[in-house]
């Protein structure tokens, strides 16, 4: 990997159903993701999606960037933006920031985005993942 190269783009349909379904896993039943009542009446207007839900689409980036260095080694700092509704397409986006030598490999930082289909950004941030000398992809 270069400083400039980008990484594979991952794009994600959200809907109310996968809503749902990451509640039901994680146990966040926060109204604002599950009670249209309750959302309607919010700063958003309606449901929205689980943070930590659509940041997941940025993991899915890095590891099929970076496989087992990113599961073992990586690191991310991201910065909600506006939120993912039910209907939305997200886009995850990456490109690489750094690349620096270490005893250990390549440590390789990257930019990372995801924004919804208005174009608007949803979330920003960094992420860093160290690749063996042995095991570069």
């Amino acid at each position: 990997m270069n400083v400039g190269d980008r990484l594979s783009v991952v794009e994600k349909d959200v809907t109310q159903e996968h809503v749902e379904r990451y509640a039901r896993a994680s146990g966040d039943f926060n109204p604002i993701h599950m009670d249209p009542e309750f959302a309607a009446s919010s700063q958003f207007g309606t449901r929205i999606a689980h943070g930590m839900m659509v940041a997941a689409a940025i993991s899915e980036m890095m590891t099929s960037a970076f496989g087992g260095a990113w599961l073992n080694t990586g690191r991310m700092k991201i910065r909600f933006r506006s939120p993912v509704y039910p209907g939305d397409r997200i886009t995850a986006l990456g490109r690489v920031k750094s690349v620096r030598e270490t005893g250990c490999g390549s440590e390789i930082a990257c930019a990372l985005e995801i924004t919804r289909g208005s174009g608007e950004v949803a979330i920003t941030g960094d992420a860093i993942v160290t690749v063996s000398k042995d095991r570069r992809p």
